[in-house]
């Protein structure tokens, strides 16, 4: 997940809704044993302590074939490189539903004092780093694990398929390489399982252990990034005449842009954010350049803002340098969609969500501007994506370190609750699509 901060809201309205495993009309949420929570506490540890990076998912992969193999579900492996899916079919005609975990590390050099803490290494554009779990994948994964264990027990009274996903790459592939979600849906995932719907599940440091955080609609930000080649002509910095000045207008293009989100589209649709995070150009201080780069971030909730945005930003920078004489080359890397709950979907589980985690501890999400390729999973069927609190209890998670953070730390006590969700979603879901 690309870093943002999140707060979490208060839950404003809540329905009625209600369903479980059995045919009785009861609020009842599966729940897990003492002892399979153990073993997820288990698994989060050993994948904690062998973290690898996108795309490098080669021990993680084989931990978790292994898992489901042992469950006799259906396995298939090498998926976008490192993924792997495991397919576990009811004993009861019912609905196809997809569970999905992410599974990369960050090139994080973990400075916590837990006895599991990571000591790997690795290497990132040419360098070697340290490797960390600093996002939470390995909390996710082995919540899917162990409800893929649950639900597996149950098979004699599950409705329906169930689709468990193990993302490699959800940080982006490195370098050139293609990866995660869009990469899986690419060499047809959806194709050949066609589930009417897609859930996951991300922990963050900005809510208490155990509370969800939900939002209808847009959740997280599109992330697209750009970069701008001004070019123009070297002179000496005592005849600016003699030349073209790509830092003035470079400069220019800075100021101008701004105006895309504050002037040129709709924000009452969505907010945006166009961001300049390099400005590279010069050798000496009398030297006008003949060239200056600038690259920048894009984050947005609208999927027609952001076509404006690109189309903006080229026609400004563009346009821009001309004035001054000078040439504006742009490049727009489009990267994650924007993260969209399918609203039906998450009115249809809300209260799902609340017998797992309990009233008190639901609330309605921030927008975030931080980006999630299960974006490009919930854009192919209806989605529904929540954040689940580790913070402790007693600590206040505004000041907690935040996801990528050296020194994230996720309370153990949220995998129960994350568990339990992925299992009353897929058993909820299919109950509440036979009435």
């Amino acid at each position: 997940m690309k870093l943002s901060a999140i707060a979490f809201g208060i839950l404003s309205t809540s329905l009625l809704l209600s369903s479980s495993f059995t045919h009785a009309d009861t609020e009842q949420a599966v729940t897990i044993s003492h002892e399979l929570e153990q073993k997820v506490i288990e698994w989060r540890r050993d994948l904690h302590q062998h973290p690898e990076l996108s795309n490098r998912e080669f021990r993680t992969a084989k931990v978790i074939a292994a898992h489901l193999e042992e469950l006799g579900l259906e396995v298939q492996t090498g998926i976008a490189y490192t993924g792997v899916v495991g397919v576990l079919r009811g004993a009861k005609p019912g609905p196809t539903v997809a569970l999905r975990a992410d599974m990369d590390a960050l090139p994080v050099v973990e400075q916590t004092d837990v006895p599991f803490k990571s000591t790997a290494v690795s290497e990132y554009r040419g360098k070697e780093v340290g490797v960390m779990h600093a996002c939470g994948h390995d909390l996710h994964m082995a919540m899917l694990m162990g409800a893929a264990e649950k639900l597996s027990a149950m098979k004699a009274d599950i409705e329906g398929t169930i689709v468990f996903i193990f993302q490699p790459a959800e940080e982006g592939a490195p370098g050139d390489e293609e990866g995660g979600a869009e990469l899986m849906l690419k060499e047809g995932l959806f194709t050949q399982h066609q589930p009417e719907a897609v859930f996951g599940i991300h922990v963050w440091s900005a809510g208490t252990v155990g509370h969800i955080g939900y939002r209808e609609g847009p959740l997280m930000a599109s992330s697209d990034q750009f970069s701008i080649t001004v070019k123009g002509t070297q002179t000496h910095g005592s005849r600016p005449w003699g030349g073209v000045d790509p830092i003035v207008a470079a400069g220019q293009i800075i100021s101008n842009t701004q105006t895309i989100v504050s002037r040129q589209i709709d924000i009452t649709k969505a907010p945006a954010v166009v961001s300049f995070g390099i400005v590279e150009g010069g050798v000496r201080n009398n030297i006008i350049p003949d060239e200056v780069y600038l690259e920048g971030t894009i984050r947005n909730f609208d999927m027609d803002n952001r076509a404006q945005i690109f189309e903006k930003l080229k026609t400004t920078a563009e346009m821009t340098a001309k004035a001054t004489g000078a040439q504006a080359h742009v490049h727009i890397d489009e990267g994650y969609p924007v993260t969209v709950n399918d609203i039906a979907l998450t009115q249809k589980m809300l209260p799902t969500i609340k017998r797992v985690a309990g009233d008190d501890k639901v609330h309605v999400n921030a927008l975030v501007t931080g980006a999630e390729d299960f974006s490009f999973f919930a854009l192919e069927v209806p989605g529904l994506f929540v954040f689940l609190g580790i913070t402790p209890e007693g600590q206040d998670p505004v000041t907690a370190p935040s996801n990528h953070s050296p020194f994230f730390y996720a309370d153990e006590q949220a995998l129960k609750t994350g568990t339990e969700l992925y299992v009353n979603w897929a058993v909820d879901y299919a109950k509440l699509s036979a009435l």
